[in-house]
């Protein structure tokens, strides 16, 4: 798939899910976007490696389990990864709900950013 082909995939799960049934303020969207982000980051100081991906799901004995695989369909993915994966899910659907061409913002950026000189900005973070 590419970009917008997600963007419209992402955004049509959410609208299915009725989370536009009411609308939603841009800052609302910036803010969930920025939660997933923040979710990344308490997973980092949790002692999560950026690469790890893991798994929780329930047992047929009602048990709550961690793997590192995911044994059911409808376990849930957790760490860093799931929580990056979760940042462009939130993009895509904003994108879908305003009609964004995010293939080509990204590309028009990304040539622009092409352009600029190293370390711009003498910004140490």
């Amino acid at each position: 798939m590419g970009i917008n082909e997600l963007v419209k995939a992402a955004h049509g799960n959410v609208v299915s899910k009725g989370w536009w049934d009411e609308d939603r303020s841009f800052g609302e969207i910036i803010a969930l976007i920025h939660s997933e982000a923040s979710e990344a980051l308490e997973d980092y100081r949790q002692g999560r490696s950026p690469n790890e991906e893991a798994f929780i799901g329930e047992t047929n004995d009602g048990l709550s389990y961690e793997t590192d695989e995911q044994l059911e369909p409808h376990w849930k993915p957790i760490g860093i990864p799931s929580e990056l994966a979760d940042i462009c899910i939130r993009v895509f659907d904003a994108c879908g709900h305003y009609g964004i061409d995010l293939e080509k913002a990204i590309k028009e950026k990304m040539a622009y950013n092409a352009t600029r000189p190293q370390r711009h900005g003498g910004k140490k973070l």
